[in-house]
């Protein structure tokens, strides 16, 4: 566990209704987060120091380097000082799968490609999710956006950080995460609901923010057949979903929201269709 603080205080000079005050606010915490293993860092990610086993565990799944949490055997945090490392140690056998195809990432927040050194590594192919059965009603939905609303201390307090949450119908959020990053805070998300013994396929993921190729990438290796967004999706994530069998749902707004993908899934409670 890191002892890190995730917030700080920051003095500013706040405008508002042709007002000037002077005061503070309260800002999320940023430090280079390192992931290694084996002695030698695979990645480093800008993020918030929270929650770093399920990081941990969440990463190494939605990178590929493991497939399940028997496969690792220990996890260590070292505060040094200007960042954190985060010490993973896999079952043998992974450790030499990992060596093989050893490759370093380092890059800003929100980009969550850098550091492939290839297209068809940016382009992997994603888990089919077409045959997971899920029937979700309009009120699932909104149901699931307003419960992750409410359920992010960290944005409340600093309204600066995205959050993902894991949503089971008759039984809520099970599991919610917060980060600076939004692919930081669905790796969180994944390592807390694998941690916790879920199968990705009980639930559906729902985040704050827009919905890019990534964030699809990681859902479906989660398991989960839906995602549910506040924001847009991009038109590689559409395409990356219909591929895959996943249901979009997005720009969810109080009782709206637009379904791009296998609408099969959602019972919008709509009568008719207008074009």
């Amino acid at each position: 566990m890191s002892d890190r603080a995730t917030t700080a205080t920051a003095r500013e000079i706040a405008r508002r209704n042709g007002v000037v005050r002077t005061g503070s606010r309260v800002v999320p915490e940023e430090v280079p987060i390192a992931f290694s293993y084996g002695g030698s860092t695979q990645a480093v990610m800008m993020g918030t120091p929270a929650e770093l086993e399920d990081f941990a565990v969440g990463f190494s799944l939605t990178e590929g380097i493991i497939s399940s949490m028997a496969e690792i055997e220990e996890i260590t945090v070292v505060d040094e000082g200007r960042g954190l490392d985060v010490q993973v140690t896999l079952a043998e056998d992974k450790e030499d799968a990992l060596r093989a195809r050893r490759r370093h990432m380092a890059g800003p927040v929100g980009c969550g490609l850098c550091g492939i050194e290839s297209i068809d590594q940016a382009m992997r192919a994603v888990p089919h999710v077409s045959a997971i059965q899920q029937a979700l009603s309009a009120r699932h939905i909104t149901d699931a956006v307003k419960a992750l609303n409410g359920a992010q201390p960290l944005h409340a307090e600093t309204h600066a950080v995205h959050g993902a949450g894991f949503f089971v119908p008759g039984k809520g959020l099970i599991a919610i995460r917060e980060d600076v990053g939004r692919h930081n805070a669905l790796d969180k998300l994944a390592g807390a609901v694998v941690r916790q013994g879920v199968q990705g396929s009980d639930g559906v993921v729902v985040v704050t923010s827009r919905i890019s190729v990534e964030m699809v990438q990681k859902t479906a290796i989660l398991g989960s057949a839906v995602l549910i967004a506040i924001s847009a999706p991009t038109a590689l994530a559409i395409r990356t979903a219909e591929e895959a069998g996943m249901t979009l749902v997005a720009l969810c707004r109080g009782d709206d929201f637009e379904v791009f993908t296998r609408d099969d899934r959602i019972d919008t409670g709509v009568v008719a269709h207008v074009a």
